[in-house]
């Protein structure tokens, strides 16, 4: 896959924050919500660990999603900088079901959200309504109980039908600006993940629950990303497979590489959730 001029490929020494339990009750978020007095917005702990983020640099078509659970696509965007809510609502989105249709061979994608992320801090630290940062927390962005309630969400009728065939549920990673410097994006291979692993958290909004999953450290866990990735370039997450016989999901999150550049721009990105069906 052909890219424009970077640096040397390189793996990278970081630290990754898994999860560590709190207390006793299961893990829970409150988003856009107001939690009842008292109660902390979440109870979900930090269990930073030293690990690899190796780098797929010059390997990227080494990768694909239903062995690894994620893949790196060359995509040039007619979109560049990501401002105009309509514009990307439209266009964008018409890019990004073309291209999980022939990257996948899906006959249907249906786009339910995207989140754009231009803060320099992590994510947390200011107001979701604000501005969104990284995400330096081992996540997958839906269980498999949430996205089954997704489709039916989304797709009311066509929901049961849909959901006799094959579904997925895949997020479009894509920089936005520059190549990416500070808080690159990590990838897990799912080859290397236990399902023991991984930790439902519900997600309690006002008008609906839904869910993710947080991660335990397993030092099994094989970590990827791609050095200096530019917005050309899009990173491919799988989140949910109902088929069970290949990569189901990806964990995936921001890590800080002490090696870059301390004037490189801040990090931009932009990522789309779609919910992809075999059947139309």
């Amino acid at each position: 896959m052909a890219t424009a001029s970077v640096l040397t490929p390189h793996d990278v020494q970081t630290t990754l924050n898994y999860f560590a339990p709190v207390d006793d009750e299961a893990p829970y978020r409150y988003i856009y919500l107001t939690p009842p007095a008292g109660k902390p917005e979440h109870n979900l702990g930090d269990d930073p660990r030293p690990v690899v983020v190796h780098d797929a640099r010059g390997r990227e078509d080494d990768f694909s999603l239903d062995v690894n659970g994620f893949q790196f696509v060359r995509h040039v965007s007619a979109e560049k900088e990501f401002v105009d809510e309509d514009a990307i609502k439209t266009g964008y989105y018409k890019e990004i079901e073309e291209l999980l249709k022939n990257v996948t061979g899906a006959k249907r994608v249906t786009i339910f959200d995207h989140t754009i992320r231009r803060h320099a801090e992590k994510d947390g630290t200011v107001p979701r309504t604000v501005q969104r940062g990284p995400v330096e927390r081992v996540h997958i962005d839906q269980t498999y109980d949430a996205t089954i309630k997704r489709v039916r969400q989304i797709l009311g009728d066509d929901a049961d039908r849909l959901l006799q065939s094959r579904v997925r549920l895949i997020n479009a990673w894509r920089p936005i600006g520059n190549p990416v410097f500070h808080k690159p994006l990590a990838v897990g291979d799912w080859r290397y993940l236990d399902e023991g692993d991984l930790v439902p958290v519900r997600y309690l909004y006002p008008d609906r629950e839904g869910g993710t999953f947080s991660v335990r450290y397993n030092p099994a866990h094989r970590w990827w990303h791609l050095s200096q990735q530019t917005p050309e370039e899009v990173t491919l997450i799988k989140c949910y497979d109902s088929e069970t016989d290949r990569a189901r999901l990806t964990p995936h999150t921001a890590f800080h590489d002490q090696t870059s550049p301390s004037d490189a721009p801040h990090r931009q990105s932009i990522e789309i959730r779609a919910l992809v069906f075999d059947e139309e």
